[in-house]
């Protein structure tokens, strides 16, 4: 393993996040950790054509209770970008266990935003033993949640993109017009090459298609919980009631907030995994109820609790709101989307080619 010491700071009074490198078989991957090791382990999964500075603006929030850990996925970020692996979920699932595995880490709570919520999940399907609860943050439970563009998607005249272009590309991973990404994580998809690019997609795609994610998490009995921004231009966030179908599991709106609810409002995210799992995860069988572990003390006659929250982490605590059926979601979702263009025949294309056609996937 190779140590960084360049890694970036996480606050001004914390300890540098130590960046290093993982040499696995497919490549190298690259880790960034935060936090007092012997505390529980939290890792974090970034989503398709992003990277673990996706998480930059959460983490100082979550280090003070949590070993928290990023990766860069197989063909994103810092880590390798192999041409000849699969970049399948199930793959990329396999290589984040064996970053843990490494690490030491034998239990750990594992978030994942958009498609990486559903490398998450294949994890978890994998390692039923290592992932102790999950939390999922605005990823659709299927392909039928995925809000397709208003137009179809025309091809990229060239790869990389240009500036332009990757404004329109991350114009709607945000919920308010305006709100500024951050230039790293533009800089990040530029750094992709078009095959990794197409490839990440293609495999959300295929994952989804093959069993929708309630189904596969219902056999499983983790705990879970699923954050979503009501106003997802990716993902229609009244799909979020179709994970009731989880037993157990816990379903949370944020009003006013959209794809990605860590980059729009960190405070407000902030009380989703940590509040929800702040407490050092324990081994379950699957006659525990997911609830138990996620918040012991909130429970409802059939399993099942939702918030929608309005403020801060204390207005969350205070002010949740359960139906008799466990349900109080508002039907919404902005009418529109973006979904990453992605080539019909990438063989055909280089770094510097031009794809021939486009057609829509989900990030």
């Amino acid at each position: 393993m190779t140590v960084s010491g360049g890694g970036p700071h996480v606050d001004g009074g914390a300890e540098p996040t130590e960046s290093s490198t993982l040499s696995l078989d497919d490549g190298d991957i690259h880790v960034c950790q935060d936090g007092p090791r012997d505390a529980p382990a939290l890792l974090l999964v970034h989503g398709s054509a992003s990277s673990t500075r996706s998480w930059d603006p959460l983490v100082p929030m979550l280090t003070g209770s949590h070993h928290v850990i990023r990766i860069d996925l197989l063909g994103h970020g810092r880590s390798a970008e192999p041409a000849d692996r699969s970049y399948a979920l199930p793959d990329q699932a396999r290589r984040a266990d064996a970053a843990l595995d490494r690490l030491g880490v034998e239990h750990a709570v594992v978030v994942g935003h958009s498609s990486g919520g559903v490398a998450a999940t294949a994890l978890a399907e994998q390692r039923p033993d290592l992932v102790t609860a999950l939390a999922l943050i605005d990823i659709g439970p299927g392909l039928d949640a995925f809000i397709a563009p208003q137009s179809a998607a025309p091809g990229l005249p060239q790869w990389p993109p240009t500036d332009e272009q990757l404004r329109r590309m991350a114009s709607t991973a945000v919920s308010r017009a305006g709100h500024r990404i951050p230039p790293e994580l533009l800089e990040d998809v530029r750094r992709m090459t078009l095959h990794t690019f197409t490839a990440t997609m293609r495999a959300t795609r295929a994952y989804l298609e093959q069993r929708v994610l309630p189904d596969r998490l219902a056999a499983l009995g983790t705990p879970l919980l699923v954050i979503f921004g009501e106003d997802d231009r990716r993902w229609r966030s009244s799909s979020a009631a179709d994970y009731h179908a989880v037993p157990g599991a816990k379903v949370e709106l944020l009003p006013g907030l959209g794809h990605s609810p860590m980059l729009e409002d960190p405070p407000r995210t902030d009380g989703h995994p940590s509040a929800g799992l702040h407490h050092e995860p324990r081994r379950t069988s699957r006659t525990d109820g997911p609830t138990d572990v996620l918040q012991a003390d909130r429970t409802t006659p059939y399993g099942r609790t939702e918030r929608r929250r309005t403020g801060g982490l204390n207005d969350a605590e205070r002010t949740d709101l359960v139906t008799p059926n466990g349900r109080t979601e508002r039907q919404g979702g902005t009418p529109c989307g973006f979904s990453s263009p992605v080539p019909a025949s990438p063989a055909r294309c280089s770094r510097t080619g031009s794809p021939d056609t486009a057609s829509p996937s989900p990030s």
